[in-house]
C-alpha cells in the first residue's frame, strides 16, 4: 500500500515527534530528547502550540495517547509513565514500568505499548498494569523496531523505526496484515534537515491519517490506498 496525500499541513520542525494523536480538533503531540521533551496540545491546521508542558530534563519523552479525560505519556529508558489531565496537560501521577517505552495507543479497552522489539504489551488504561502481550510477525518472521502506534477499529498501525514504512497489526494474533510505503513525502532538501518518519494519528470519523516525523517541517493528511 501507499499514502495518497490529501493535504499538506505545517509542523514545528523543532519537534522531535514521538507520539501523535488527534482528539476532536486538538492534536496531542509528545516530543523527545533529554532536556527538550514535552507534551503539547496543537492546532493541527496551523501547528500553533496551544498548551505545552516541558518534562524534567532527565526524562526522554516517547509515545502518548488519550484515555478518556486523561493522557498517558511514556518515556524511553526512564521506565516511568506519566498520566496527565487532558484539558490542562498537568501531571496527575507517575507509574513505573520495566523496559523501554516507544509507542502507545488505546484500543478502546486496553493501552497498547511498544518497546522497540517485536512485542506489544497490553496495559490497564487507569493503573498502567500489564494485562497481556502479543508478538508481532509477518508470517514466520518477527517484526521488530515497532515505534509509534495508532489504534483503530481495523488494527494497530505502527511506524517501523528508521524506515519509511507503516505496518498494520492484528492485535489478537500479532500478524502484520498490511504494509504502507510512505517514502517521498518530503523533498530531498526537506529530508536533509529532518530525522525519521514517526507519528501517526487517525482522523476521527474518516479513513484518513495525519503523519509526520521527527524534526519534520510538514505534516501530511493521507489516505492509505492500494499501490498501483
Amino acid at each position: 500500500m501507499r499514502a495518497e496525500v490529501i493535504a499538506v499541513l505545517p509542523h514545528d520542525k523543532s519537534a522531535f515527534t514521538q507520539g501523535l494523536e488527534l482528539s476532536g480538533n486538538v492534536l496531542y503531540e509528545g516530543t523527545g530528547l533529554e532536556g527538550q521533551s514535552s507534551m503539547r496540545a496543537v492546532d493541527p491546521s496551523t501547528a500553533q502550540v496551544e498548551k505545552k508542558i516541558n518534562l524534567s530534563p532527565e526524562l526522554f519523552g516517547e509515545g502518548v495517547t488519550v484515555a478518556g479525560s486523561k493522557i498517558w505519556q511514556i518515556t524511553w529508558k526512564n521506565q516511568v509513565a506519566i498520566q496527565r489531565d487532558k484539558a490542562t496537560l498537568a501531571e496527575i501521577k507517575r507509574v513505573p514500568y520495566t523496559g523501554e517505552g516507544w509507542g502507545l495507543c488505546l484500543d478502546g479497552q486496553r493501552l497498547v505499548m511498544s518497546d522497540g522489539s517485536d512485542k506489544l504489551t497490553f496495559r490497564d488504561p487507569e493503573t498502567f498494569d500489564p494485562v497481556g502481550e502479543v508478538r508481532v510477525h509477518d508470517g514466520e518472521t518477527p517484526v521488530t523496531q515497532i515505534n509509534e502506534l495508532e489504534c483503530t477499529a481495523n488494527g494497530v498501525y505502527a511506524n517501523i523505526w528508521q524506515t519509511d514504512e507503516v505496518v498494520r497489526i492484528d492485535p489478537a494474533s500479532g500478524q502484520v496484515n498490511a504494509r504502507i510505503n510512505l517514502a517521498g513525502l518530503l523533498t530531498p532538501e526537506e529530508r536533509s534537515g529532518a530525522d525519521v518518519l514517526n507519528g501517526i494519528a487517525a482522523v476521527p470519523g474518516t479513513d484518513e491519517f495525519l503523519v509526520t516525523g521527527k524534526l519534520w517541517p510538514k505534516m501530511f493528511r493521507v489516505k492509505f490506498v492500494t499501490a498501483q
